[in-house]
């Protein structure tokens, strides 16, 4: 196992210290596309790193070395392949395979149960009102995008706080949040250590949705207001829906009843905006050097069959 290998499976280790430390000090948007980019990149490069590994140690396989006609004496003198850890490495990929179609499996069957059942109030797109005391709102993408929200949700909201609710729901499927949050689940299931920055974003996404609501009806604490008793009157949404109750309803109303601090220059957002990338492009670059160098240890051990 070479240091190439070793720093993809390495560096989602980050992900805790960053969903803490850089996440909360970027604006919104931005740190929702910082951290969705890099729950992706480092999902991919430890992916990739055990891929490497896997695939090193099965090149050492009489009937592959014979297939690919190359020495696997060479090969495993030329790139050091460390057998139990190929055979780690494959059972890894074999469970998180698995996860994956799980979570594949549960996003199709929750939207195709959700649009079905969404269907039968209104087949159409835009707003679709549901029957009911119960509290509920929330965003889904398809046929344009819908908000579903509740007679139940309507009666505690005033007028002004309905607005900013609803406007809330439609920066979602403006911003096409539901393909970071898809991006993040997938992440998260090829990488369980990435889950802490998958939460940050999505509060991230909620806070940019607040602000996009901020914008629209001109007033914070009108937003504040919508988000507290739309989550004290209703509930989170499982599944896969973006909804105004969802992440840690205190700190976004926080953020919310909070003036907006005056700007202090660019250089602490680029600073940690680097930081980030930084982090990922190592990741995604050290992947790349351990397939590199498996790729040239089979040609060298092709030259010496």
């Amino acid at each position: 196992m070479t240091t190439d290998s070793l720093i993809p499976l390495l560096l989602p280790l980050l992900a805790l210290p960053v969903a803490r430390l850089v996440v909360p000090r970027l604006p919104p948007r931005t740190a929702s596309w910082l951290a969705t980019g890099a729950c992706l990149v480092l999902a991919a490069g430890s992916t990739a790193a055990l891929a490497v590994l896997a695939l090193s140690g099965l090149s050492l396989l009489p009937a592959v070395a014979a297939l690919g006609r190359w020495s696997p004496q060479t090969l495993r003198a030329q790139s050091g392949v460390y057998v139990p850890a190929s055979i780690a490495a494959g059972v890894a990929l074999a469970v998180l395979a698995v996860l994956l179609m799980r979570a594949v499996v549960r996003y199709a069957r929750w939207a195709r149960t959700l649009g079905r059942a969404l269907d039968e109030h209104d087949p159409g797109g835009g707003v679709v009102l549901l029957p009911g005391e119960e509290a509920v709102a929330f965003a889904v993408p398809g046929r344009g995008g819908r908000i579903a929200v509740s007679s139940g949700m309507l009666a505690v909201l005033s007028p002004r706080e309905r607005s900013a609710l609803l406007a809330h729901e439609r920066a979602h499927l403006a911003s096409r949040h539901h393909l970071f949050l898809m991006a993040l689940t997938l992440s998260s299931s090829l990488n369980p250590l990435l889950r802490p920055l998958g939460t940050a974003a999505r509060f991230a996404l909620e806070r940019w949705a607040d602000e996009a609501a901020v914008r629209r009806v001109g007033d914070r604490t009108v937003v504040a207001h919508a988000v507290a008793k739309a989550a004290l009157a209703g509930r989170p949404q499982p599944g896969f829906a973006l909804a105004a109750t969802g992440g840690p309803v205190p700190r976004r109303v926080s953020a919310l009843l909070t003036p907006a601090a005056p700007p202090r220059g660019r250089v602490p957002m680029v600073v940690l905006a680097a930081l980030v990338i930084g982090v990922a492009g190592l990741s995604a670059q050290a992947a790349l050097d351990s397939a590199a160098d498996l790729h040239d240890g089979i040609e060298i051990a092709q030259a010496g069959h």
